[in-house]
């Protein structure tokens, strides 16, 4: 499949999921029924998400995996050592919608997400490599979704 069409479908499954799992968590949501160990991964998953907006320069984002043109490797705040860090916010926020939900259905929309969050990540990093010279050591001394871990 070519990389763009790919890179697009991508995005699409992650919207799509992100959707689904929100109409699930929305009645609890509604409700005030969240416990305190969702909330929290809710929290860390947005202030992580502000942190990485906050670190990087306007216009640099990219809601398709491409590398936009005249784009800036950043390797400061999260990015020092997370290659995706807004990814790692999805998956928190994520996290703590599937934990108040609660049902296998929740858990494999997270486990759907995680998938295409991977992907994504690999296409995009394939990409990150020929546009930016310095990203092969980058990626050597960071991590994809979690520092230290994985």
């Amino acid at each position: 499949m070519n990389p763009a069409i790919l890179g697009g479908t991508l995005v699409t499954l992650q919207f799509g999921i992100l959707t689904l799992l929100g109409w699930l968590t929305l009645p609890h949501w509604q409700a005030g029924t969240w416990s305190t160990a969702s909330a929290a991964l809710w929290l860390m998953g947005l202030l992580t998400g502000l942190w990485a907006v906050t670190s990087n320069r306007p216009g640099n984002f990219n809601i398709r995996p491409a590398p936009k043109a005249g784009g800036q490797l950043v390797q400061h705040g999260p990015y020092r050592w997370i290659r995706h860090p807004m990814y790692s916010a999805l998956l928190l926020l994520a996290a703590g919608c599937a934990l108040v939900v609660a049902t296998p259905a929740a858990w494999a929309l997270w486990l759907a997400l995680a998938a295409v969050l991977t992907g994504k990540a690999a296409l995009e990093e394939a990409w990150m490599t020929r546009e930016h010279p310095d990203y092969a050591g980058y990626r050597a001394r960071t991590r994809r979704f979690l520092p230290w871990l994985l």
